[in-house]
């Protein structure tokens, strides 16, 4: 395991004090800010932890390129400082990744993944290829770019330095489906059927490896939990008091 230093990981906390807690994991070039339109409104009914994943936001660069248990050992170290107690875990793309790591090792109440790449199914691409699809920025046009625009970081967050893009390698080569079958909390995936970014065919392959998973699919793209908001937060909250 990496190094960690938790002074130099941005988080906030906010929220209902005596509700359960719900750690949200941005995706890859990311912040907070991406996560803060699913924290606002679950906050009336649940403690609400939102980090910047290092190299993004106001977080440092890891001092040595991370892998995902990595990542997911920094989550690990966070619960612990901060008392926790069997978070549940929502993560978009990267951040899903992550919480399938973290959720196959540590306890968790619940997860919620969002466009979570586990099963690694595209064939034919070149590892360029790979990283330049997973490196773009998001969309400047259609139905997302007006949902996600007062959301999005700035340049200096979305655009890779050479060691994040080495961390990038190491993300998009790795099946995680030896931890997705360790899994053993309830876990929700929520898919654009759109999804161009982690295909929808993963997402069932994702749903067969879980011992208790189950795979609602909803209109929209890689960001589909912007998307469809509103339904999204009724869907959490359903899910949250199952």
């Amino acid at each position: 395991m990496k190094k960690i230093n938790l002074d130099k990981v941005n988080y906030i906390q906010y929220g209902n004090n005596k509700g359960k807690d719900i750690i949200l994991l941005h995706g890859w070039g990311q912040n907070i800010e991406m996560m803060e339109p699913l924290g606002n409104p679950l906050s009336s009914k649940y403690h609400i932890t939102i980090l910047d994943f290092p190299g993004y936001g106001k977080s440092a660069e890891p001092d040595e390129v991370w892998t995902v248990s990595d990542y997911a050992e920094l989550i690990h170290e966070l619960v612990k400082k901060l008392k926790i107690k069997k978070p549940t875990l929502i993560g978009h793309s990267f951040g899903g990744r992550v919480a399938i790591v973290y959720a196959s090792k540590y306890e968790v109440d619940r997860v919620v993944l969002f466009g979570a790449p586990c099963v690694r199914t595209k064939k034919g691409l070149t590892l360029k290829e790979k990283m330049l699809k997973k490196a773009k920025t998001l969309p400047g046009m259609g139905k997302i770019a007006e949902i996600a625009k007062n959301y999005i970081g700035s340049d200096d967050y979305k655009n890779a330095t050479p060691k994040m893009r080495e961390i990038l390698v190491k993300t998009i080569n790795e099946d995680l489906s030896c931890y997705a079958k360790k899994i053993t909390a309830p876990t929700l995936l929520i898919w654009g059927e759109m999804d161009k970014e982690a295909p929808l065919e993963e997402a069932k392959l994702l749903e067969g490896l879980l011992k208790d998973g189950a795979l609602i699919v909803l209109p929209g793209t890689h960001y589909a939990y912007l998307e469809n908001l509103n339904r999204i937060i009724n869907i959490i909250n359903n899910f949250m008091e199952g």
